[in-house]
This record gives structure tokens, C-alpha cells and sequence, in this order.
């Protein structure tokens, strides 16, 4: 058997930028142990599979570890490959997940997901959030999936060192930290350990949690973003209630095919 795979550079017009993620269509749905074989050999933070459904197509996302419920890069880059290289002309596509219909528009080059949107609660701080880090947050939020501690400042952000064996043992997918950004309205950075991802360089799925904080904090619902990881990426986004949309480019790194008459599994 062959399966087609595409890596895509996403959030990013630039090689080597933004958030990779490998793509692999499929023509029907391959054994569950079989993916996250081929997620951990691609050793990326997500790779997505979708096979084409009467309505449009149903995707899967696996981290190196895991399966996941939602992950936005990964399905910007399965859009990617649809319209780039899988010659599909609709404006738009709708995807079925385990997190419902996600739908993705493009126009001039930047792909919009829609998404739903996290509702999160304020939580206090436990010293279990505080302890991974040398300087700590000011407060905290659940979402779904995810803590989001919020800190000083951009320059705390970007200089943050956190302990990845103490963020581990929380139990979540992942930890978003987050300030007020200095040429953007917010930046963030993504922390998975506990999914195989010891930090994301891009996630469009964390922006679900945080388009509707910052859209309250800061009273507006079109914002840009950042994620100042160290390969970064540029987000657009906005608030529209029980919905966010989260734009951003794409672009592709290779092509080939995954070889599997040999493999076990």
C-alpha cells in the first residue's frame, strides 16, 4: 500500500516558518494504529488524514502520542493540499471532526477556518500552574482542552523557560501563556508535553480559547496575533460569538509517498 503525503509550512508565506504539519488524503479510512504509526515516524506535532464524504470530507488529526479532537494548522494545511495540489475549486470546505463541522474559506491567499469557539471559566492559581515557571502568571483560565495563564507582558512571553517535566503532569492537552502584544493585540505560545508536543510552534486550535478572552479584554473582535515561538507565525482573527474565524497562509514544503508494503503494524 502508498498513501500520498504532503508537508505544509503553515500561519506563514515563508519555508521553514509558521507551524508544520503532514498531510496524507486518504480514499477510505486506514487502521487507527496504522495513523499514529505513520504521525510518530513524521515526528511533526500534528498530521492530519481526511477522506472525501457525500457533504465533503472527514478528518482526523494524530500528535506523535495521540489522537486529538481539534487542531487548527493541521487543518489549514489539509486545505492547502486541496486546493493546491488536489485541484478542488469550491470557496469553501466543510470538514467533519470530532468537534463538529469546521469549515475553511480562502480568498487572496489567506485560508479562514471557522471554528467553534472555547468557553472558558476563571480559575485561581494552584501551585501546580505556577511551579513550571520562574516568573508566574497573573491569572488563569479553563478551557475545553487547555489552561490559558495569562502573564505581564510580551517580553515574559517570549522569554519563558518552563520546567516541560512540571507542565506534564497537568492534567490537559496543553498550557497556552498569553500577554498584550506590542505590534499585535495579543501574543501566546503553546506548551503540549503531555500529547508528544513539547511546544507547538503555531496552534490555530489554542486560538479558540483565546480569540474570546482577548475579544472581551480588549472590546474589540477583529484582532491580529502572534505567536512568538521560535519559528513564529501570524494569525488573523475574529470573534463572532459561538464561532471564531482564524486566518492565515500556507505554503508547500514537499511532496512524496509513504511506502508501506513492508510494514508492520
Amino acid at each position: 500500500m502508498q498513501i500520498s503525503i504532503y508537508q505544509i509550512d503553515t500561519f506563514t508565506n515563508q519555508i521553514f516558518k509558521g507551524n508544520p504539519a503532514a498531510v496524507c488524503p486518504l480514499n477510505c479510512w486506514i487502521d487507527d494504529q496504522l495513523m499514529q504509526k505513520i504521525a510518530v515516524e513524521n515526528n511533526l506535532s500534528e498530521t492530519a488524514f481526511f477522506v472525501k464524504t457525500q457533504n465533503g470530507y472527514q478528518i482526523r488529526w494524530f500528535t506523535p502520542t495521540t489522537e486529538v479532537d481539534l487542531c487548527g494548522h493541521a487543518t489549514l494545511a489539509a486545505a492547502h493540499v486541496l486546493y493546491h495540489h488536489l485541484n478542488y475549486d469550491a470557496e469553501q470546505i466543510n470538514f467533519e471532526s470530532k468537534s463538529g463541522i469546521l469549515t475553511v474559506m480562502i480568498n487572496d491567499d489567506f485560508y479562514t477556518l471557522g471554528f467553534p469557539s472555547d468557553k472558558l471559566k476563571k480559575i485561581d492559581l494552584s501551585q501546580e500552574l505556577i511551579k513550571p515557571f520562574e516568573i508566574g502568571p497573573l491569572e488563569a483560565h479553563r478551557g475545553k482542552t487547555d489552561y490559558i495563564l495569562v502573564f505581564e507582558n510580551e517580553a515574559t512571553i517570549k522569554d519563558l523557560r518552563p520546567n516541560l517535566l512540571e507542565l506534564s503532569k497537568i492534567d490537559a492537552r496543553g498550557i497556552i501563556v498569553t500577554a498584550k502584544g506590542n505590534q499585535c493585540d495579543f501574543v501566546s505560545r503553546f506548551f503540549g508535553p503531555r500529547v508528544g508536543v513539547d511546544e507547538d510552534p503555531v496552534t490555530g486550535s489554542a486560538h479558540t480559547s483565546l480569540i474570546p478572552y482577548w475579544s472581551k479584554i480588549l472590546n474589540k473582535t477583529e484582532l491580529t496575533a502572534q505567536q512568538v515561538s521560535k519559528r513564529g507565525g501570524q494569525l488573523k482573527c475574529k470573534y463572532n460569538g459561538e464561532r471564531v474565524e482564524i486566518s492565515g497562509q500556507a505554503v508547500t514544503f514537499l511532496k512524496g509517498t509513504i511506502n508501506l508494503e513492508s510494514a508492520k503494524y
